[in-house]
């Protein structure tokens, strides 16, 4: 078992000692014994939505399933996915950990890892394998056997203001050129061009470097996954990124994290962002007026002629943890939240942010009768048409480790932060970062 990586995580995080029980298979707690009316227990559910809508339609289907099953008592606590990652790392010393959860990706390899998680194979027939993605199911995918499925997708694309850049006669951006210069032309007294963030407790810094490496078909990882942050593509990207943040950007943006990023688009303080629907009902919480004024296109590229070659796609996945008495229960719990009737209630929490990750659901007359589905039909599209192109971060070479520590570790986002606020020379910064993540990239192997 792969216990060393883990124990520098805990190391990064507090300085703890990791140990970790041996990994289950995929006949724990297998469907078969999860009969209706016959399930006793009590699991602990622990999810990332912490949105009211999201977080009202996973317990009113909790609430619904306690009902069908009165021995069964399900607690479910939520966390933001940066407190998410830190709680389950650390909690793996303690056991600490839930009987099931949401995750990332990158965080699922890392538990696949650790032997943290169990199969889910019965599960995914149950519902029906051919309803899902290939490449969705890929992600926690481990020698024949699959350890999360994917709830709901979405993909980062670039959000803008309608309104300014017609009042500016410019065009939708096509280009980082075009991007960086429409952004210059739109920040004003009262509203930024864009903003760049690099708070080192999430990984938009990373984002925003991934966004410009990957529309020029590059990597922050090589072949044989190692950071890559000293190509010609990266540091020209970094140095993109950096004149974005002097002359469009907010300069405490130098701290900022997903949320406080998305916020200044809600609030109408920003005239572009990237971002996934999420932003759709973002907007219309704090600036309602404001939602008639935005759209979204494909993420710039370097070149318009380039070819596309996906950016960034997250598939949300579930699993079940390896310490969880009552797998049975999970499972049967998983499944009846992919009830039609109750995934469709889920996915309209937040329309068009969640887009469906099963196939069969975006056609039906119940989801396409949605108005913000029918209103931001051209989001949708775009949308969609970058879930099927991209990957995770770093997940163009496949599902790994490394991707997941690229994201999680706050290694680039400190870089950025150093040549902000020390001045640090970029090459020399970009170095530092890159030695640091192959570094901890080792103890992987």
């Amino acid at each position: 078992m792969k216990k060393r990586l883990l124990s520098i995580m805990l190391t990064v995080i507090m300085g703890a000692t990791l140990l970790v029980g041996c990994g289950g298979n995929s006949s724990k707690g297998s469907a078969a014994e999860a009969e209706p009316g016959k399930l006793k227990g009590e699991i602990t559910f622990w999810h990332s939505f912490t949105q009211g809508a999201r977080l009202e339609t996973i317990q009113a289907v909790a609430d619904q399933f306690m009902k069908d099953n009165p021995d069964v008592k399900i607690n479910i606590e939520t966390f933001s996915w940066g407190d998410f990652y830190t709680k389950w790392t650390t909690g793996l010393a303690s056991g600490n950990v839930p009987d099931m959860s949401t995750a990332l990706p990158g965080h699922v390899v890392e538990m696949m890892d650790a032997e943290a998680i169990i199969p889910v194979d019965d599960v995914i027939d149950n519902i029906g394998r051919d309803k899902f993605s290939k490449s969705a199911l890929s992600e926690g995918e481990s020698v024949g056997s699959h350890y999360s499925l994917p709830l709901y997708s979405h993909a980062q694309v670039m959000w803008y203001r309608k309104d300014l850049l017609e009042a500016a006669g410019l065009e939708v951006p096509k280009t980082w050129k075009e991007f960086a210069n429409a952004a210059k032309v739109l920040t004003t007294n009262d509203v930024y061009g864009c903003s760049f963030p690099t708070g080192s407790k999430d990984l938009m810094g990373t984002r925003f470097l991934n966004f410009y490496v990957r529309s020029a078909g590059g990597s922050l990882l090589t072949d044989d996954l190692k950071a890559d942050l000293t190509s010609d593509l990266a540091i020209d990207g970094i140095n993109y990124w950096l004149d974005i943040y002097k002359n469009s950007s907010p300069k405490d943006s130098v701290n900022y994290a997903v949320l406080d990023q998305a916020t200044l688009f809600y609030q109408g303080k920003t005239a572009f962002d990237f971002n996934s629907g999420f932003q759709i009902s973002g907007v219309a919480t704090n600036s309602p007026d404001l939602v008639d004024k935005i759209d979204c296109a494909p993420i710039p590229k370097v070149n318009a002629n380039d070819p596309d070659y996906g950016i960034e796609t997250s598939n949300i996945p579930m699993v079940i943890w390896e310490k969880s008495e009552h797998p049975e229960i999970c499972k049967a719990f998983i499944e009846k939240l992919y009830e039609k009737e109750n995934y469709i209630k889920f996915l309209e929490a937040t329309p068009v942010g969640m887009l469906p990750a099963i196939k069969g659901i975006s056609d039906t007359e119940e989801y396409k009768s949605n108005e913000t589905v029918k209103k931001f039909s051209n989001a949708v599209d775009v949308i969609s048409t970058a879930v099927d192109k991209g990957t995770a971060i770093g997940f163009e070479h496949g599902p790994s480790v490394e991707a997941g520590l690229l994201t999680s570790q706050g290694i680039i986002e400190s870089m950025f932060q150093d040549i902000i606020t020390n001045g640090t020379d970029v090459k020399k910064a970009a170095q530092t970062a890159e030695d640091k993540l192959n570094e901890l990239f080792s103890t992987v192997k």
